[in-house]
């Protein structure tokens, strides 16, 4: 089922966490696996978020599940850039014809892999532990975002569930119709087309119907809003937003240390 509901129980040290403080703490993890292009620190990374994994209240099936897709994606990425790399440096480890594949392609292939692994489990952990309510609440009170933008977002993110019923309505109203893709590889991409193209329409309307109605109650107005949840940054949130910035110094120094540390650009 299609949802954007938290994941984790209410009373986990980082649900409790600012959404100010998870946002930076992701975006600090994130570029700091972005940046290096070796191995050694987005593993380093990726065992760390694993540690931090039983703080977030998250269990880990419905982890893993909100991650296989992105993982496989990432699989996708690293045998694609070490299968198709420009130059294949290292000792050749395999090699059919033409195409070879070395240890050098492989392991920054792998590399590759683990950023974006990074990346996808730190930005699925940290919306998974937020509610978009109090994420909206955060970015309108501290980092003064605009409110017709972030609450308009807010309830953009609010209708995704129905999108995922409506998509299913669709398809068993055509499957009772007798429309249904079959065998044929062709037949099921130009169903599908037309599937995701009555979704779009019907979302468009939704999302018009939905503006005029928040302009109609004064979403739209400059008046200075007040809130009903008020969220500030902590002692603790500060502290957890420090050891995130740690975890990926400290990262990227062992790797220095080792040696195995280069800059992506």
């Amino acid at each position: 089922m299609l949802t954007i509901a938290p994941i984790c129980g209410p009373d986990a040290p980082i649900a409790r966490a600012n959404p100010v403080a998870k946002l930076f703490a992701v975006v600090a993890v994130s570029t700091a696996a972005l940046v290096a292009a070796d191995w050694l620190t987005p593993t380093l990374l990726l065992a760390a978020l694993a540690a931090a994994t039983p703080f977030s209240g998250v269990h880990w099936g419905p982890l893993l599940r909100r991650l296989r897709w992105l993982w496989l994606a990432a699989g996708a990425v690293a045998a694609g850039n070490a299968v198709f790399a420009a130059e294949q440096t290292g000792s050749i480890l395999l090699s059919l014809g033409p195409w070879e594949l070395s240890s050098g392609a492989l392991i920054d292939g792998a590399a590759l892999g683990l950023r974006v692994c990074v990346a996808a489990t730190a930005g699925v952990l940290g919306f998974a532990t937020t509610d978009p309510t109090d994420l909206a609440d955060a970015l309108t009170q501290q980092l003064r975002t605009s409110p017709r933008f972030t609450i308009g977002s807010l309830a953009a993110l609010r209708m995704l569930p129905l999108l995922g019923a409506e998509w299913r309505q669709i398809v068993i109203a055509r499957r009772a119709r007798g429309m249904e893709g079959g065998r044929n590889p062709l037949r099921r991409t130009r169903l599908f087309a037309s599937t995701m193209f009555t979704l779009l329409v019907g979302a468009m309307r939704r999302a018009g119907r939905l503006a005029a109605a928040m302009d109609a109650r004064g979403f739209d107005s400059e008046v200075p809003r007040t809130y009903a949840r008020v969220q500030r940054m902590s002692r603790a949130d500060w502290l957890f937003l420090a050891a995130a910035i740690a975890v990926a110094i400290g990262a990227v120094a062992i790797s220095h240390a080792y040696g195995t540390f280069r800059v992506l650009f």
